[in-house]
């Protein structure tokens, strides 16, 4: 072993003793020695300091070994009493592994839960567990691990069903419950136990040691040396930021050390900063304490002595060397768990358990990290020393807690953290409420925190400081750990778990009585308010409570007996809030229709009102659970209901509705924009908002409502009534004698009678839920899962909803469950979602007839959405659009006389006064929403009438009558109209036309109901047919009329369109001239105009030669979008220009390692065929003048000098780098393209054959090297004496051409130019440079191969499908670079035209031409052509460019096929195919192309007898390259396209050929002319590159070039977390990275958005993801952030967005942020849309469009991800 290793850097002083060490005579003498404790401490004294600790840097491999060799091999040796390697074997051999899985999970590792047999949320499985367990088919939730939790894999509590996966499913011969401490010898249990208490007690020592010069007696080394460490520790307070310029100051470090300190600080939980002598240490400690102690508490720092240090690192590694011993072996674990727990010499709290405990918060994050797993592998991995440690952990959870409330590390670092471990197992949880009464223990330690109160006892959260703030949210983590405790219920009950359960409700309900009326409120009449009111903390304490109060009731409702004394002390605790209920208020007595009852006097608008009471709503939760466990009907002898006062129950969740009332009616914003009264209003309106809000509604409004319910079912109706009047502030309107014609006279101030409308509003809508929430098991007689159907119907009746909103609108239960997937199905049906939005669930049809406008959770925008999409519905279906109240579930006997609220004196009364008032609609002092809530109420009590008779056996079982009282007229004096004789008067009231249809609809229920009693009492049997029968025809009726009117509306408006139809062509047919010249103009202006318009139809067309067809000219005549003016585009006419964006790119690229070139002396002359940087042009297609839109870019730029000096951030487009958006369509863009017309070629001029072209262009470049020669300084003796070429007659070399363009587009000419020279080259613009004609020929190149790949992959024909946008881009480019040479200089562009014809036709004054296969051929047919115009220029010969573009286009195809059987690679073995005549030829040419090739390479080619194959290549690799061609022909010579390229039909190639006057055997452009290309051919194959190349010294490219795809990703979503899980950061040493980022064009995993991974570019420091896209993607990146489940687009530094991910879930919905948990799979349409949009080149298009839309985005830091 020592030899194995020995080449490592040893300390020297150490080499001696290293070699003489011998670990079996150091075991052998330990086994003798009586006292093993102290030697081994001195062993440990001796050899630590020399090994851990030697210098500033630490050498953790060195370290390790040397710790292996000399401290852990000895202490392995004595355990096992032989050598370690065969005493583990043995222990490993003989074990039998636990059942229970244990993985602890790293940070981001994915965890899996199911929602189906889970026990609670908190259990989860590793992956490796879940793919082998059932679950994997159950409906389940994935989350990522915030670190620190284990498996649950194996535990039998956690799982309701299949706890166990495959791999741990236990084996049921195995003796499973033997003692595993049988197998071993009590010789070895014994020195198992003596080495476990020596090392862990030396660990727990090191760990808890204080002191920071001198070492635990025992630990003291011979010979102490005279070294320190400044050792700086972490915290939860100081910034990454202060941090790092701290230690630049104090240690004199650089940048990058101070970011890799701060780092590792923040990992383990300290770092040392400075090694020396104690002065030298203690002057760094002293300038990080002044530097971090001005804003608040300094950094702590410590100057430790090296041995010290030394001996804690051996410390944690020792813990490490425990937990990795006991995975040996069951019975290690379980000595190891022993002696953990065993009670040292103190008594209590002694154990070396409880130490650690105790002192948790005094020790740095990667110690408490270490101990935190050693406990985890061992105590909690063993049932028995578990329940051992909970009982530690509950005593000392006091304590634990306080620590913690003072720690300022988080709760995931402290040792609290384990309690979700402990709490959460069922049986553990009730031992401890009965053994430990932990559950009075939890809520003690919780209330003892919060000390603030107010002289009634209750919270006060005013005037809370940040360091209370801070404690608050501490505080809140005990409410979790009572969650744990509660979250599953018991099943049998003992006494004494009874009594300390009611122990801890007694507990409970002291916290909730110092809840009960907290954060009052008073409506401010005044102006002076004494502070701004503090509510959130008091929210936040009611929303951590809300699933507590629900577990609680829960618990009670598995119990009658606790049921009872619960309810006992809820209603004891209440009566006690409520002692001074009476006392200073002011009794008076009410009466009304008859009726009178004793209240007090008590204004909502004028006392103090609070939102908070949870003691009233725990006893009205209880109180339903009477009614549901039927403990009420059963016990009744039991419970004090005749104690209870209905008023004082009722009273102050009234007052909480009236609150909420009167903020609705806006009685509590004051008139004038006081900020205090704003800060009052808008804080109250936040209160009303939680109140109301899903998250908090259970346990308030809900039970605020059933409150009201039980008080008013134990109260006389009339009564119940005249108080909610009262508390309204409405008693005085409805009890005057005149109160129907109050109004008349009143005239009252507009905003007060405002305020009361909306107060009667919501006091009949509160009339309603009382009276009408029955879906409630224990108010109304349904099941549980009624309720949760009702809401999901309810909010589907808003609009059709996805999952995820559905969820979000409905409450979530203590496991995060709703119950919704157990009852959608029976309410909607799921629509499936397309290639963008999401799926969503629609209302059943059937279903719509359970819509309750008033339903209670509805807010007043809910509603009237509801309403409108109800009606709408209504309407579509022919159906009438009243929207009466539905049918009711009845009530249970304990609140069933609530029904009498309906027919009782004082709400007749209401109602009456309601419809007279909406008789008389003159005085406008009642609203429509208050007479459509009346008449929703008397639909109520119909439907109730109309119930009761149906279900009744006899009349007299029938107590409701409220068509009797309907019916019947006030008494004398006043002889009010009856309510009934006011619904027939408002039946045909004009201003009433909307509630027609819901009044004809009452007086139709009213008269089937009549009818119903008559036959009931007519006939012994009552049935409802006949009513319904009624209602049935008169509704027929109605149909059938309606049906009939739409019918004749249908054939007017079919009569009217014919009509217009007739004139339309009438008049088309009168003006036919007119017509057809707009319609040629407009055919003009479209840049498809000419495809379908041959010159002449029997001659095929063709695009390219002698042959070409010309066109009929036609004016192009275009409209600026800026002035609206039309302007013909002519060459001496205004510039018209074309927005553009010009982008560099790696798209197509086949290598990307190639290493981005030198902008300065970079020639991009060549594309080489690997494509690795290409530069690419788009355009939206919209057309400017160019002064108009010079104009426009010079606003641009003013606007953004100006908003700079307002505000310094960024916009979605850089001015300073000519970025502007379209003016039409806000596209980014960085230039424009000069529009130009198409240049006249004239068809008369000679047409030579290939070999006179070579001859006369082989004059033409010597005349011209001559010439240029000329101009260029005399450098060199031996070039003057060449002698000069003369120049054919015919080509004048010094003739400079007139330039045919106007001033404005030579200007255009030479922006766009520039433009794409640099962006393309990204250097700074120069118009001079020869390499700007060079950028232009390249971009229009790259832009037509990108367009070409573009048709290919979406499977379009080559033309007619690209949309008109692209179609304009490629002609501009196309034109453009045929004249971009008149804005440069002739000679530099006749330079460049030589050199490229010089790769073709070798040329001895050209050197350094590249090599054939290092050429791109479409890159250099487009230069050449365009290049050419320079060249002919000077020609006067009358030689035809058509001729010159043939003959140049017949050599680059026939280089291209040389390139491709260069290339072709080895035969593949397939089957030949039979060839026809024609092909033999092809094949037979290809075979003899082949071998000539072979002739003149030699050996590097492979031999190669199919010529079918070879054929086979050179068609499907030169294809790209044809249609790259025929695209560019096409927009240069505007010659249409056959229509058979229009489409995709077979017969395609020789179409393409024809169209490019190629023959269809391309051979032949060889063969036919082989006396003339074979010395090329010898020239391009003797090239050294090719030799180079082919033998692998180059990049070879092979033929056709695939289009590139992003990378496959995989199916399910977990298979990328956990990748990303396993991800280390790759330059923090190991760390797991926070944000692992995938790139999708690469498959490179980066460490996003990290200080420890940020790179220098371009003199600024940016993230990883941002250096990665200019290596990669040219600036441009597409990532997938893996645990947010979230793409990313960048492009530059400063511009980013967020995309949505292609990972979808059942539901049709992404899920960002991995919130839902919900399983997510790839969805690859939504990918192909990615990928599409990535091959367009539209990213940056795409982030424009977000960052223009969400402006948030624009000020993201987008460099540092």
């Amino acid at each position: 072993m020592a030899a194995a290793e020995s080449d490592r850097e040893v300390p020297s002083a150490l080499c001696t003793e290293f070699l003489n060490f011998s670990v079996k005579d150091t075991a052998s003498k330990w086994l003798q020695v009586t006292d093993l404790y102290k030697e081994v401490y001195h062993h440990l004294a001796r050899y630590v300091p020399k090994i851990y600790c030697l210098g500033p840097n630490l050498n953790p491999q060195s370290e390790d070994l040397l710790a292996q060799m000399l401290l852990q091999a000895p202490l392995e040796w004595y355990l096992c009493g032989e050598d370690p390697s065969t005493g583990l074997a043995k222990l490993e051999q003989n074990n039998q592994p636990s059942q229970l899985c244990g993985h602890v999970f790293k940070v981001g590792e994915p965890t899996y839960s199911c929602r189906e047999c889970a026990a609670d949320p908190t259990c989860v499985l590793c992956m490796q567990c879940f793919l082998g367990s059932v679950h994997k088919e159950h409906r389940y939730r994935m989350t990522t691990s915030g670190g620190g939790g284990f498996c649950d894999c194996g535990d039998t509590e956690a799982w309701k069903k299949g706890p166990y996966c495959q791999k741990h499913e236990p084996n049921i011969s195995d003796s499973c419950h033997e003692d595993p401490l049988a197998h071993l010898s009590t010789d070895m249990i014994a020195r198992c136990y003596n080495v476990f208490s020596i090392v862990l007690k030396y660990a727990v020592d090191m760990l808890t040691w204080d002191k920071e010069d001198e070492l635990p007696p025992g630990l003291v080394p011979p010979d102490r040396s005279d070294t320190y460490y400044c050792m700086l520790f972490n915290d939860e307070v100081h910034t990454y930021e202060q941090v790092i310029y701290t230690l630049q100051k104090a240690v004199n470090c650089t940048q990058k050390e101070a970011v890799s300190f701060a780092t590792t600080v923040d990992r383990d939980g300290r770092k040392s900063v400075r090694f020396g002598d104690f002065a030298f240490c203690e002057l760094a400690k002293s300038v990080i304490v002044r530097n971090t102690s001005r804003q608040s508490k300094p950094l702590r720092v410590q100057v430790m002595h090296s041995s010290v240090v030394a001996h804690q690192c051996f410390a944690l590694k020792a813990l490490h060397w425990l937990g990795h011993v006991i995975g040996y072996s069951d019975a290690l674990r379980r000595i190891l768990c022993q002696v953990g727990l065993e009670r040292g010499p103190e008594g209590e709290n002694s154990s070396l358990v409880d130490t650690l405990m105790l002192c948790d918060s005094k020790m740095w994050k990667g110690a408490r990290n270490v101990y935190h797993q050693l406990f985890m592998s061992s105590l909690l991995m063993d049932l028995k020393y578990k329940k051992m440690f909970a009982i530690q952990f509950a005593k000392n959870y006091r304590r634990l807690q306080t620590d913690f409330m003072e720690d300022d590390h988080e709760r995931v670092v402290s040792v609290t953290s384990l309690s979700v471990q402990l709490f959460t197992v069922p049986t553990m949880a009730r031992m401890l409420i009965t053994e430990e009464n932990l559950m009075t223990t939890i809520i003690r330690t919780f209330v003892d925190h919060l000390r603030h109160r107010d002289l009634q006892g209750r919270f006060q959260f005013e005037r809370y400081t940040a360091q209370q703030a801070f404690k608050f949210r501490r505080v809140q983590s005990l409410i979790g750990d009572l969650k744990y405790v509660l979250i599953s219920r018991p099943t049998e009950w003992s006494d004494q778990l009874r009594e300390k359960f009611l122990e801890g409700l007694d507990t409970f309900l002291e916290l909730l009585k110092c809840m009960q009326g907290m954060d009052p409120v008073v409506r401010q009449v005044g102006q002076h308010i004494e502070m701004e009111p503090e509510w959130e903390a008091a929210f936040t304490l009611q929303m951590k409570l809300t699933h507590i109060i629900s577990m609680i009731q829960e618990w009670c409702a598995t119990d009658e007996r606790v049921l009872i004394e619960a309810y006992k002390k809820c209603l004891t605790a209440l009566t006690h809030c409520h002692s001074g209920f009476a006392d200073g208020e002011q009794p008076i007595t009410l009466s009304m229709c008859g009726h009178s009852v004793d209240t007090i006097r008590y204004c909502v608008s004028q006392e103090k009102v609070s939102i908070h009471l949870p003691v009233s709503r725990l006893l009205a939760g209880l109180h339903v659970l009477l009614s549901k466990m039927e403990v009420a009907y059963r016990f009744p002898e039991q419970l004090p209901l005749s104690e209870l006062s209905p008023p004082m129950l009722i009273e102050h969740p009234l007052r909480c509705l009236v609150l909420c009332a009167q903020v609705h009616a806006g009685m509590w914003r004051r008139n004038g924009f006081s900020l205090v009264n704003q800060v009052v209003h808008s804080v109250l309106w936040l209160q009303i908002y939680y109140y109301h809000n899903v998250k908090c509604r259970v346990e308030m409004f809900d039970k605020d409502l059933n409150m009201l319910q039980a008080g008013a079912s134990m109260m006389d109706p009339n009564h119940f009534l005249m108080i909610v009047l009262s508390r309204f502030e409405l008693y005085h309107i409805f009890s005057s004698a005149d109160c129907r014609k109050r109004y008349n006279r009143e005239t009252a101030n507009k905003d007060v009678v405002q305020q009361n409308n909306t107060l009667t509003e919501e006091m009949l809508h509160l009339v309603m839920m009382v009276v009408g929430e029955r879906f409630e098991a224990g108010i109304g007689q349904v099941e549980g899962c009624d309720e949760i159907k009702r809401e999901i119907l309810h909010q589907l009746c808003i609009r059709p909803m996805a999952h995820s909103e559905l969820v979000k609108a409905l409450p979530e239960n203590e496991n995060k469950e709703t119950g919704m997937e157990r009852v959608i199905d029976c309410v909607a049906s799921f629509k499936k979602p397309g290639v963008t939005g999401r799926g969503l669930y629609e209302l059943r049809p059937e279903c719509a007839k359970q819509f309750n406008l008033y339903f209670h959770h509805y807010s007043r925008a809910d509603q009237s959405k509801a309403e409108e999409a109800q009606r709408k519905l209504k309407r579509q279906n022919g159906e009438d659009t009243a929207l009466p109240p539905p049918v009711l579930p009845p009530f249970c006997p304990l609140f069933a006389s609530l029904v009498n609220i309906l027919q009782c004196d004082v709400l007749l009364g209401m109602l009456g006064a309601v419809l007279q008032w909406a008789v008389e609609p003159s005085a406008g002092h009642w609203s429509e929403s208050m007479l459509q809530r009346v008449l929703h109420l008397i639909g109520m009590a119909l439907l109730e009438e109309r119930q009761q008779l149906e279900n009744s056996s006899e009349d007299n079982d029938v107590y409701f009558n409220f068509t009797l009282k309907m019916s019947r007229p006030g008494e004398a004096p006043s002889n009010t109209a009856s309510v009934l004789a006011l619904l027939e008067n408002l039946q045909n009231a004009p201003h009433l036309e909307v509630h027609k249809d819901m009044i004809r609809w009452l007086l139709k229920t009213e008269a089937g109901i009549k009818t119903l009693r008559e036959r009931s009492a007519s006939t012994s049997t009552v049935t409802a047919s006949g009513s319904r029968g009624q209602e049935e025809t008169a509704c027929d009726k109605d149909k059938a009329e309606r049906k009939r009117k739409a019918e004749m509306a249908r054939l007017r408006r079919e009569k009217v369109m014919a009509q217009m139809s007739e004139m339309q062509r009438h008049f088309i047919n009168e003006n036919k001239e007119l017509f057809q010249q707009s319609l040629e103009e407009l055919d003009a202006s479209t840049s498809t105009s000419l495809e379908h318009s041959p010159t002449s139809s029997d001659a095929a067309l063709a695009c390219v030669g002698p042959r070409r067809s010309r066109p009929r000219e036609k004016r192009q005549v275009v409209t600026c979008i800026l002035c609206q003016e039309e302007q013909e585009i002519r060459a001496d006419g205004k510039a018209m220009v074309l927005a553009a964006f010009v982008q560099r790119s790696t798209v197509m690229s086949k290598n990307r390692k190639r290493p981005p070139h030198d902008p300065k002396r970079y020639d991009p002359l060549f594309m080489h065929p690997d494509l690795s940087f290409g530069t690419h042009t788009g355009s939206c297609g919209h057309i400017m003048h160019s002064h108009c839109w010079q104009r426009y870019f010079e606003a641009v730029q003013a606007k953004e000098q100006r908003r700079q000096q307002r505000l310094r951030v960024h916009t979605s487009y850089d001015v300073g780098n000519g970025e502007f958006l379209c003016p039409l369509c806000e596209c980014l863009s960085n230039t424009v393209i000069p529009l130009l017309p198409r240049t006249k070629g004239s068809s008369s001029c000679e047409q030579p054959g290939l070999g006179q072209w070579l001859k006369t262009s082989g004059q033409q470049i010597k005349a011209m090297h001559s010439a240029h020669r000329k101009l260029q300084p005399v450098s060199t003796v031996e070039e003057t004496v060449e002698e000069e070429c003369p120049a054919p007659e015919v080509f004048t070399v010094n003739y400079i051409p007139t330039n045919p363009y106007s001033s404005t587009i030579k200007e255009m000419l030479t922006t766009f130019g520039t433009a794409t020279y640099k962006v393309g080259l990204k250097v700074h613009p120069n118009e001079q440079d020869p390499r700007v004609p060079i950028m232009c020929w390249g971009s229009c190149a790259y832009t037509i191969q990108s367009i070409e790949r573009l048709l290919v992959d979406e499977k379009k024909p080559l033309f007619g499908s690209l949309p008109c946008r692209q179609d304009d881009c490629l002609s501009s480019l196309a034109r453009f670079g045929s004249a971009c040479w008149t804005a440069a200089c002739q000679p530099t562009v006749q330079g460049h035209f030589i050199r490229l014809v010089a790769a073709l036709i070798p040329d001895p004054q050209v050197e350094a031409s590249p090599c054939i296969l290092d050429v791109d051929m479409l890159h250099l047919l487009v230069s050449v052509v365009l290049s050419y115009g320079s060249v002919h220029s000077q020609d006067s010969s009358g030689l035809s460019v058509d001729a010159v573009q043939l003959h140049l286009f017949h050599l680059i195809t026939v280089a291209h096929m040389v390139q491709i059987l260069l290339t072709s690679g080895p035969e593949e073995v397939t089957m030949e195919q039979e060839s026809g005549e024609a092909e033999r030829g092809e094949e037979e040419g290809a075979c003899r192309l082949y071998n000539t090739l072979r002739t003149h390479v030699g050996s590097s080619l492979p031999e190669v007898g199919s010529g079918w194959h070879l054929w086979r290549c050179v068609k499907t690799g030169i294809l790209p390259y044809l249609r790259g061609a025929a695209l560019f022909f096409h927009h240069l010579n505007g010659v249409p396209a056959p229509p058979e390229l229009h489409a995709l039909c077979p017969g395609q190639w020789e179409v393409l050929c024809g169209y490019l006057s190629l023959p269809s055997n391309l051979l032949q452009l060889f063969h036919s002319q082989q006396e003339l290309l074979e010395p090329l051919l010898h020239g391009w194959c003797t090239h050294p590159g090719v030799q180079q190349t082919l033998q692998g010294g180059g990049v070879l490219v092979s033929f056709p070039r695939e289009s590139n795809s992003l990378i496959d990703l995989p199916d399910d979503y977990s298979v990328l977390i956990n990748q990303a899980s396993s991800f280390t950061c790759p330059k923090s040493g190991g760390d797991k990275s926070r944000a692992p980022t995938l790139c999708l064009v690469c498959g490179s995993m980066l460490c996003s958005q990290s200080y420890c991974c940020q790179t220098e570019l371009e003199g600024e420091d940016v993230g990883a993801c941002t250096a990665h896209t200019f290596a990669c993607g040219a600036g441009v990146g597409i990532f997938l952030r893996v645990r947010e489940s979230q793409v990313l687009f960048l492009a530059g530094k400063t511009k980013g967005c967020f995309y949505a991910p292609p990972y979808l879930d059942d539901y049709g919905e992404t899920d960002q942020g991995l919130r839902r948990g919900n399983p997510l799979h790839l969805c690859h349409e939504r990918y192909r849309k990615i990928q599409k949009l990535w091959r367009q080149h539209s990213i940056t298009e795409e982030i424009g469009h977000a960052q223009e839309a969400n402006q948030t985005l624009v000020g993201i830091d987008w460099q540092h991800l």
